[in-house]
């Protein structure tokens, strides 16, 4: 959970890998041919032609629609779904690099969502970025932290049951305590610190109908204040995860111009850093999907 050399974390390999899915089932989709199933195994294909590359950190949870309600969802041959273009399409999973670990949700809808289901997925998108954009004094415990994710929901009576975050190791455990971001109380939790390698993973859940989640892995490191508070230091989050957003799925009615900026600025980062590893790999088809994806929202 704690990495002194972070820049080891295979964050380019595996975005590479991931924007040629998202690339690749963008197109497939209108097919009415491509399950969960067949998605799940898509995505270990893609990873596995990146260097380094060991296995899945955990087991694929890839769901549409009603599915996608289900937390902890893996699709079998026997339960899979029709990925619709008309249905949210949840996806979280994760690689063991040599070099690292990863793990990454995002939420993707294909056809035309409703403007609640857009209103959904901008409130945990607000969540999101309020957890990667804190400031807080070193050591403090990720618990006070958690209400930042859930406000925007909070305010329209929505809410969400699993932890905001959980620490990460490197080519260890995905799931490594004991820091975390949730709202009950770990005492063994020793608090933030720099090196830290957290998920930061709001999201939102109807049964029967959708999920939603989006989650970035984070670097804990030194926050640049103004001020230094008794020399106790600050600290802020770093996103480790170069993989884009949907934008279409954005209500911007609600988004602050320092969250609009906030996105901006790293799908920016996600065109120099992860084009770039697209174009030497040869990889247009992707890259040129990155293009669109990334898109200034102004």
């Amino acid at each position: 959970m704690k990495s002194s050399k972070p820049q080891h974390v295979p964050k380019v390999k595996d975005a590479v890998a991931m924007c040629e899915f998202f690339a690749w089932l963008e197109d497939e989709v209108a097919s009415g041919e491509v399950t969960e199933y067949l998605a799940a195994l898509k995505i270990e294909d893609f990873r596995r032609q990146q260097e380094d590359y060991v296995g899945p950190s955990f087991e694929v949870i890839s769901a549409t629609g009603p599915n996608a309600a289900l937390i902890h969802y893996h699709p079998s041959e026997e339960t899979t779904r029709i990925i619709s273009s008309e249905e949210f399409y949840l996806c979280d999973s994760g690689g063991q690099y040599i070099d690292g670990t990863t793990d990454v949700a995002r939420t993707y809808f294909f056809g035309n969502p409703s403007q609640y289901e857009k209103e959904c997925f901008t409130r945990v998108m607000k969540g999101h970025i309020a957890i990667s954009s804190a400031v807080f004094p070193r050591h403090i415990k990720g618990q006070m932290l958690d209400t930042l994710a859930r406000k925007s929901l909070w305010e329209v009576g929505l809410n969400y049951m699993h932890k905001t975050g959980h620490g990460v190791g490197a080519y260890l455990t995905v799931h490594e305590g004991p820091t975390e971001i949730d709202w009950k109380t770990n005492p063994d939790d020793p608090g933030l610190q720099e090196g830290m390698i957290l998920s930061n993973e709001p999201g939102y859940y109807e049964s029967g109908r959708f999920g939603i989640k989006i989650e970035n892995l984070v670097l804990v490191k030194k926050a640049d204040t103004k001020y230094n508070f008794q020399d106790c230091g600050f600290l802020t989050f770093e996103p480790l995860t170069l993989i884009p957003f949907q934008t279409k799925l954005l209500d911007t009615s609600l988004l602050t111009v320092e969250e609009m900026d906030w996105l901006d600025n790293y799908h920016q980062i996600c065109r120099d850093v992860v084009g770039k590893a697209l174009r030497e790999q040869g990889r247009l088809s992707a890259f040129q999907w990155l293009m669109r994806e990334t898109q200034p929202l102004g």
